[in-house]
């Protein structure tokens, strides 16, 4: 069954979270839209450098959450940092959550997630820097390769795409969770 996920990003998203889950999401014949608030091309973190520049689908002006299955959030610290005061992103953050659908985040996406106040009493991993913030915001913090809660699939860092890649595909497939 074809599915349409959404990627919200903008500029200083670190390029592997990005890269590596749009290729794999790609791989199961679905496919993945780069979601911004900004048009045209973003511009990706390479772990301590710019990196490449990725062609934005749909600016969130142009984006409803109505036309995507899921919601993948890639990390980066500027990335969220951005998104988590962009109050568009939020609502689109929170409209995936208010409708059940599966969301992904790595590394440091759930920043955003913290600002769209969607983390309370979720269990979820993180970067570690972040993990006191997501404490304070009432979700439940372990340090584990990838934590899913009700189709919410959390992972640390770029080291676990290959666990949070597989967990976000298998949520994706089993599709809203009506019990969250």
């Amino acid at each position: 069954m074809s599915k349409k996920i959404a990627i919200l990003a903008t500029d200083g998203f670190e390029e592997s979270e990005l890269k590596s889950p749009k290729e794999h999401l790609e791989q199961q014949g679905w496919t993945a839209h780069i979601i911004s608030p900004k048009s045209g091309s973003i511009k990706a973190w390479a772990e301590k450098d710019w990196g490449g520049e990725y062609k934005v689908d749909r600016t969130l002006d142009e984006a409803s959450s109505n036309e995507y299955d899921a919601l993948l959030l890639p990390g980066g610290v500027i990335n969220p940092d951005n998104l988590r005061t962009e109050e568009k992103a939020l609502t689109f953050v929170r409209e995936f959550f208010d409708s059940k659908k599966p969301v992904a985040a790595i590394c440091h996406g759930p920043q955003t997630l913290i600002n769209a106040g969607v983390v309370k009493g979720k269990k979820m991993t993180s970067y570690h820097s972040i993990k006191q913030d997501l404490i304070n915001a009432g979700a439940e913090w372990v340090d584990e390769e990838v934590v899913v809660d009700m189709g919410f699939v959390t992972s640390r860092s770029p080291k676990d795409l290959p666990a949070f890649n597989k967990k976000m595909v298998e949520e994706i497939k089993e599709g809203k969770h009506e019990d969250r």
